[in-house]
């Protein structure tokens, strides 16, 4: 059973940057894609980004593109989420995804596609 927990999430003031950490376990060798949303309070959860089981493919939402960066560990079971020029409307809980795929390249962006969440963490922009 695949497990995710988040961290490095915090306060920051706007214009600033912080990086998540997810890190995964009993991947059991199978392909996942890895995704990152956000869920502000009283609003829906929100697609970040996500990332291909080879990390070739990446694909952001609009509103973080340009500004947020995902990338993975070299074990393949640690993705990151790299925040540059935060702002306050990037305030929200932080929740790693992951989804069985059925190739390297392959990725996921719909909520629903996504079966496993950690716990999420804490980002929060002063402005």
């Amino acid at each position: 059973q695949v497990q995710l927990v988040e961290s490095g999430g915090g306060l920051v003031q706007a214009g600033g940057s912080l990086r998540l950490s997810c890190t995964a376990s009993g991947l059991s060798g199978s392909m996942y894609s890895m995704a990152w949303f956000r869920q502000a309070p009283g609003k829906e959860r929100e697609f970040v980004g996500t990332i291909s089981w080879s990390g070739e493919n990446i694909y952001y939402a609009d509103s973080v593109k340009g500004r947020f960066t995902i990338s993975k560990g070299n074990a393949k079971d640690t993705v990151y989420l790299q925040m540059n020029s935060l702002k306050p409307e990037d305030t929200a809980v932080y929740f790693c995804a992951s989804a069985l795929t059925y190739g390297a390249n392959r990725i996921l962006i719909g909520r629903v596609s996504y079966d496993t969440w950690g716990q999420g963490t804490q980002v929060t922009v002063s402005s």
